[in-house]
């Protein structure tokens, strides 16, 4: 696979990507960067920032190419083969890095030159580079004794396994579910084309049954919100509560219990006194005690909110002939109705606005309206897979900004949800040639049936939107150092990109843009356009209750002095402090909570509130200037977007938005104050 050592591609050739050889590549990239490595070390002139710091940050280019290609596939394109070569891969990955961190001559070079990074005269980026990788080695166990250093290294080889088959279990378990539908009765209340789709899945499933409702997402939450026959929304409800809790086909509570044990030894041995305080070093938050504050002041304010949402839903679901107690399987459903009845809106009445291809070249429109950026569709770029879609994007003036992939659809070898991740990172290289980033996009949309087109729902809208921004943040990047470019940023900052993006799916002037039926061209009736805006605020309190139990569960795995015994015990003590609706037996969330346990949020999950508060109040800049204002876009370009992470991020949100964020303008746009 030659093709991983050619730096200045124009797309990434797939089609050369030879499963049978990853390994092997592996092991020639990590031997190519060693060879840099000690280079590094050998080198006999005293240390400085050029031959030390700027070497190490291109040291491993290629093998940093080779990692985005391969977990960009795992994940959105996996089989039997990539898993299993993954699980080879991460440990290869772990230990190379510990070669690097835990290496005593580098590390005393690298020291040498942060001890005198004032008298250098660096700029604010290769201040910023210097800083970060003194601390990275630090952290990442270089003041440790050498018995101290194997344990690490044993750690994290550990934790790169266990993370990895989380994930596994969680995919294995969606993938091996599914609701069989026999009966015409039991479609009442679902749309033609929703049950079109279910009759694809149970075509392509290969069952008996003419009807399947699967745990994706594109499938589940239509069925919950719509499905008239409670018994089997209670079934769907319950599976897919319990997802790797139960049962001894893909269970993670061993594998949650080995991972906090993990990742608690890892923190002690570094000095911290637990995981959340080793991470949170590294955050804008930078205390569990500023994290649990902020938490609390949410919940505080959204709670009163919350009761008095429930209450409304339970009278109205009695006021339509419910009897019984309201259960989690009949929030959906009642809340869809309540706010058709409230709004005079549902999602089925919005789908045949949102097109997906025209609420694509939306998001496209207004990137350009605002940074002056255009997206032309390359045919015949090599991708991984038939859907994917690949955009060249380019300046106004012609200039190169960069290469977007879009894979849209779900399929058996897919993880559920929806995300960014890059195949190639932006950097300058020694000749100061500029490398464009290739980043992509992933998302888990309704699929095209034989009658429709990809029709979204208005939140399928914000998760295009929302991945778009981290897309943004990866494309439009200007750094010289790739440690430092792109979503290279503190985790509760990385989603003020992507959440602020999400605003201009709510105006009128930019719905006006993309937002037109499908087969009529009707663009959407301007009351419907209102009600958009009042959906924004339709049960906020309850959704940040919801945020607030997640990311409180996060924190209290990460901050408890002892693996608990009984996982489900241990959350439901976590969650009752909010209790909105009556506890499910046998349901458990954090067992498929790959977020935290196979993703990076572990101790990090309030990031996605905390940076609303920072979307809200940069938001209400472009409210008050234009939504298309050239000098607030041109700021928020210049000093967020471009910037990755060369200066801390309260600095580059100072210098946009002229001083820190406030809670208020969040809590203003969800209607609690």
């Amino acid at each position: 696979m030659e093709f991983l050592y050619q730096q200045k591609m124009d797309f990434v050739p797939f089609s050369k990507f030879e499963e049978s050889k990853v390994l092997e590549e592996v092991d020639k990239t990590i031997a190519l960067a060693k060879r840099r490595l000690e280079a590094i070390k050998e080198n006999t002139q005293a240390p400085n920032f050029e031959n030390t710091c700027k070497t190490l940050d291109q040291l491993d280019n290629e093998l940093n190419f080779l990692t985005g290609i391969f977990y960009s596939l795992n994940g959105a394109h996996t089989n039997e083969n990539l898993q299993k070569i993954a699980r080879e891969f991460s440990p290869k990955l772990s230990e190379f890095g510990n070669d690097i961190s835990l290496d005593p001559i580098l590390f005393e070079k690298l020291k040498t030159v942060y001890e005198k990074r004032q008298d250098l005269d660096l700029d604010q980026e290769s201040l910023r580079l210097l800083n970060d990788q003194y601390e990275g080695f630090v952290r990442g166990g270089a003041l440790l004794s050498e018995e101290k250093k194997e344990t690490l290294r044993g750690l994290d080889s550990r934790l790169s396994k266990l993370t990895l088959e989380f994930g596994e279990n969680v995919l294995a378990a969606t993938n091996d579910y599914h609701l069989a539908i026999e009966n015409e009765e039991d479609l009442k209340g679902l749309s033609q084309g929703f049950i079109d789709s279910m009759k694809e899945d149970a075509e392509r499933l290969k069952i008996s049954a003419p009807y399947a409702v699967t745990l994706d997402y594109p499938s589940y939450i239509p069925f919950m919100q719509n499905s008239e026959n409670r018994e089997l929304r209670e079934t769907l409800y319950k599976v897919r509560a319990s997802l790797c809790f139960s049962g001894e086909k893909n269970n993670n509570q061993q594998l949650i219990k080995d991972i906090l044990q993990a990742r608690k030894e890892k923190a002690l041995l570094l000095g911290f006194k637990n995981h959340a305080d080793f991470i949170l070093q590294n955050r804008m938050a930078l205390t569990e005690e500023t994290v649990m504050s902020f938490l609390k002041d949410l919940a505080d304010k959204s709670y009163p909110a919350a009761k008095k949402e429930v209450k409304e839903l339970e009278d109205f679901a009695r006021e339509n002939g419910f009897e019984g107690t309201l259960e989690s399987w009949d929030q959906s459903f009642w809340s869809e109705k309540l706010k058709k009845a409230k709004l005079d809106i549902d999602d089925e009445v919005l789908r045949p606005y949102f097109k997906l291809e025209n609420v694509i070249d939306g998001a496209f429109s207004i990137a350009n309206k605002l940074y002056g950026i255009n997206f032309e569709e390359a045919k015949d770029a090599d991708v991984y897979h038939e859907d994917v879609k690949t955009y060249v994007v380019t300046n106004n003036d012609g200039g190169e900004v960069g290469k977007l992939y879009a894979d849209f659809f779900p399929r058996s070898s897919k993880r559920n949800g929806a995300w960014m991740s890059v195949f190639r990172e932006q950097f300058h290289s020694e000749d100061g040639h500029d490398h464009r980033p290739f980043v992509t996009i992933v998302c888990n949309f309704t699929k095209p049936t034989k009658t429709a087109p990809s029709l979204l729902t208005f939140n399928e809208v914000l998760t295009l939107f929302h991945e778009f921004g981290h897309a943004l943040h990866g494309l439009l990047t200007k750094c010289k150092y790739r440690s430092l470019s792109g979503t290279n940023v503190l985790w509760d900052f990385v989603e003020l990109p992507s959440q602020i993006m999400e605003n201009w799916a709510y105006e009128p002037e930019c719905l006006n843009l993309f937002a037109k039926h499908y087969e009529t061209g009707e663009l959407l009736p301007s009351n419907l356009i209102e009600k958009i805006s009042e959906i924004r605020k339709f049960q906020e309190g309850m959704g940040t209750i919801r945020q607030v139990i997640f990311a409180t569960l996060d924190m209290k795995w990460h901050t408890s002095s002892e693996v608990p015994n009984s996982l489900g015990e241990f959350e439901d003590n976590v969650k009752k402090e909010y209790v909105l609706l009556p506890h499910v037996d046998g349901s458990n969330f954090s067992c498929s909570f790959s977020h935290i346990f196979q993703g990076g949020y572990s101790a990090g999950y309030y990031s996605y509130k905390w940076a609303e508060v920072l979307d809200a109040d940069a938001f209400e800049s472009f409210k008050d200037n234009g939504l298309f204002d050239q000098k607030t876009a041109n700021a928020f370009r210049e000093n967020i977007l471009e910037r990755g992470n060369s200066e801390l991020p309260m600095q580059l949100y100072k210098k946009f938005k002229g001083r820190e964020p406030s809670v208020d303008a969040l809590l203003r746009r969800g209607g609690l104050i």
